[in-house]
């Protein structure tokens, strides 16, 4: 497609070992900026090459998502368009390497952009993709913030624990890119981190530890993710002493902490990862059959 501008990276490309497309956007599901930030975690914190981006020209309307003017270190005008860029992640020896795109959710052609993004996944070879996603609800801020997992791949899904999406009503990009790529037989799962209602949308360090955490756990690569703990705690320090101030607030503060902590625990990591790269062996197995008939 045009709309993907790749660069000469075939030979970075061939040599990702069993990748992932990990995605996250701005927009409806990013609350706090959460699930971004996870992505921009793993492209700093790991060693990354940049593969291309996607054209902004056809899926932006520039009046909603305006260009930047600044000025260089040299003190040159600079134009900064909405982008989504394409980073290969290698991590250390015997883990998998992802692939991350993030970026600026599109206001156009979102059937045309998700179909970009599976290109992406074919081209990498990635074997399955996983989005990201970050949104309001009912978890309290002093307890281990939840990750909802789910997938239409009911094997996966079975495999993960994770559960099948119900919800019926008006959606955003990431549902239009789930149908994509189930059409086009790529595994994707989505992950979910639940943030405080009652705290402003603000950056939220704990939230991505969580999505970071829960990812590691399912796909077994080190994201490093406690790396984020120093920043975690200090965040909710400030926001235990803001709710100390309001008598309401911390009453119903402490409802939630009662319902959270009725939670069942969450499988180990070690058990999920194992079943994802189970999972991924038999999908190959499969296609191997496949492509012998």
């Amino acid at each position: 497609m045009d709309e993907l501008r790749w660069g000469e990276v075939d030979e970075i490309v061939e040599g990702l070992d069993r990748p992932v497309l990990a995605v996250a956007f701005q927009g409806l599901f990013d609350a706090s900026g959460a699930a971004t930030a996870a992505i921009d975690w793993l492209s700093e914190h790991l060693d990354t090459t940049r593969l291309g981006d996607i054209d902004p020209e056809t899926f932006f309307d520039f009046t909603q998502e305006r260009p930047v003017v600044s000025f260089d270190d040299d003190g040159e005008r600079v134009l900064t368009w909405p982008s989504n860029e394409v980073f290969a992640v290698h991590t250390p020896e015997s883990q998998r390497d992802l692939v991350v795109v993030s970026g600026v959710e599109p206001h156009l052609r979102w059937r045309t952009f998700s179909a970009t993004l599976a290109e992406v996944a074919q081209r990498t070879k990635a074997e399955t993709v996983a989005t990201l996603g970050s949104m309001v609800g009912m978890a309290p801020h002093t307890r281990s913030l939840g990750v909802i997992g789910s997938s239409t791949n009911k094997d996966l899904a079975q495999r993960l624990g994770l559960s099948s999406p119900s919800y019926q009503g008006p959606t955003g990009l990431v549902g239009v890119l789930h149908d994509t790529l189930d059409q086009a037989g790529i595994p994707v799962l989505s992950l979910r981190v639940s943030l405080p209602h009652y705290i402003p949308d603000t950056p939220n360090p704990k939230a991505t530890r969580s999505l970071l955490r829960r990812f590691e756990q399912v796909t077994g690569v080190d994201t490093g993710y406690v790396g984020l703990d120093r920043e975690a705690a200090d965040w909710q320090r400030q926001v235990t002493a803001a709710v100390a101030g309001d008598p309401e607030i911390a009453e119903y503060v402490k409802r939630l902490e009662a319902q959270a902590d009725q939670s069942e625990e969450v499988v180990s990591g070690d058990v999920l990862a194992a079943e994802f790269e189970a999972f991924l062996r038999e999908q190959d197995r499969n296609d191997d059959q496949e492509d012998q008939e």
